[in-house]
């Protein structure tokens, strides 16, 4: 199976994720970077696609609940456009993140972590569940 990076960027930090050959979707980090410093996140970005020689990258696209664009598709938009710009081989997929959160939120709770691990693990959840969403689109055919 083919390996995919997954991300879920936020304003402070971007959680990262990763399958394995078996298609299992693993937490990799919750990155932290200062806010704004989207630089410091995209090249943090390029070392784990390096460091893992993956070449996909899945992340997050914040649309609102009736499916609508909104300004921080912008924002992500950017950022993937600067990654490219840093790694022109990466094949970059927009994967529809609503409710992601909140499903992470539920599994960190059902795993009982206390709040504040939670808000510190939580876009690395998030990652997770963006990427495994993609990965059952991409074998249900819905993905090419």
């Amino acid at each position: 199976m083919e390996k995919y990076i997954g991300l879920d960027l936020g304003t402070t930090t971007i959680g990262i994720s990763m399958n394995d050959s078996l298609g299992i979707v693993h937490g990799i980090e919750n990155f932290v970077f200062e806010v704004g410093n989207y630089k410091k996140a995209r090249e943090h970005v390029i070392e784990v696609c390096n460091k893992y020689e993956i070449y996909n990258v899945v992340i997050g696209y914040p649309l609102t609940l009736n499916g609508e664009e909104q300004t921080r598709c912008n924002s992500v938009k950017r950022f993937t456009d600067d990654l490219k710009k840093l790694n022109s081989n990466l094949n970059i997929y927009f994967q529809d993140e609503r409710y992601s959160t909140i499903e992470a939120r539920e599994k960190l709770m059902s795993m009982n972590y206390k709040k504040a691990k939670q808000d510190k693990m939580i876009d690395m959840f998030s990652a997770v569940i963006i990427l495994e969403k993609f990965l059952e689109a991409k074998k249900d055919g819905k993905i090419k």
